[in-house]
């Protein structure tokens, strides 16, 4: 299979300029800053995923805003001169949030009304204008579809955004994740590449009720769980009895008999199917496990999902760099 060269090893900056806990401009300045930059390419890691918000680059009549743009620039003058390589995702757009506690907003919209689907087109436009001859720098479409039913809308909006980004950027890797909270099992739904430029994406927290264990934002989970790893299969699949049938999608998977690195052997068989078919990168842009599970759980947890990885050569960055309810595991086992 095609390797993502450069984007093998990395890590998240979730927090800064997405789902952030602080609008001021001290946070933003301090969150992340050149020392850590530092410290992820002293780690180890070949590039980092910055997810950003439509918010951050634009006000709400869709005009940009240069300071936010200034951080971007800034992240990667660092990334360039540490030699990091940089992922620019674009986590929510303007109609569009796959964020489970923006509970008000409507999943499925962005996908059928032109008008939001114009503003996420001159968005990215305007961010492949400024930074699509930099060398370093990838472009992901949209982070988490949420509906499962939006597989053929989100093809051709991704096709459309996909030709607006390549004008811009000729060289550029472009990265396009799939249905179902961007699903291993939603990438066979993408369409074919346009070019060679292209990445199938995929999240890979499975089992959920393993690595989000108390996540509180997970609609019926339990608070008083505690779930090991690696468990049994039946026993995994009555505790996800209580979570949204999507989220629990892949633990029900009839052909998945066992836990542990066979699990993920498994789980990635139709999505390594369809980037050898297609002569497609295949990349895991989010992976990790919450900081309330048990951490040796955790660390058997990496080791295998990291060992098939290494088999297939699919690319990976672990969320996430700091807090965001998984960071401080991720310190404790990459840092």
């Amino acid at each position: 299979m095609k390797k993502l060269e450069g984007y093998m090893k990395g890590v998240n900056l979730g927090g800064w300029l997405s789902q952030y806990n602080d609008t001021t401009k001290e946070y933003y300045d301090t969150f992340i800053v050149e020392d850590d930059i530092d410290r992820i390419k002293n780690a180890g890691f070949d590039h980092v995923r910055i997810p950003v918000d439509y918010d951050i680059l634009e006000d709400e009549a869709g005009n940009p805003k240069e300071g936010g743009y200034m951080y971007l620039d800034k992240c990667i003058s660092w990334c360039k001169e540490k030699g990091l390589n940089v992922i620019l995702d674009l986590h929510k757009t303007f109609g569009y949030s796959f964020d489970p506690l923006e509970k008000d907003q409507d999943k499925e919209i962005f996908f059928h009304d032109v008008a939001m689907q114009e503003r996420f087109y001159s968005l990215w436009d305007r961010i492949s204008e400024r930074y699509g001859k930099i060398s370093i720098v990838a472009f992901e479409l949209l982070n988490e579809i949420v509906p499962f039913g939006v597989s053929k809308e989100w093809n051709a909006i991704a096709h459309k955004a996909a030709i607006i980004v390549r004008a811009n950027a000729p060289e550029a890797y472009i990265i396009i994740g799939g249905v179902c909270y961007n699903s291993i099992i939603a990438v066979p739904l993408l369409d074919p590449p346009m070019d060679d430029r292209i990445v199938y994406n995929f999240h890979c927290y499975e089992p959920l009720i393993f690595t989000h264990q108390r996540a509180y934002w997970v609609n019926n989970m339990p608070d008083d769980l505690v779930v090991d790893y690696p468990g049994d299969i039946q026993d995994y699949k009555e505790k996800s009895a209580c979570l949204d049938p999507d989220l629990a999608a892949a633990i029900n998977k009839g052909e998945i008999t066992g836990m542990g690195a066979e699990y993920f052997d498994k789980l990635f068989v139709p999505a390594i199917e369809a980037a050898i078919k297609n002569d497609v990168p295949l990349y895991c842009g989010e992976y990790g496990v919450i900081e309330l599970a048990p951490e040796d759980a955790a660390k058997r947890w990496f080791d295998d999902i990291h060992s098939i990885f290494d088999k297939y050569g699919i690319g990976h960055a672990v969320w996430n760099y700091k807090e965001k309810d998984f960071g401080s595991m991720v310190q404790r086992l990459f840092f």
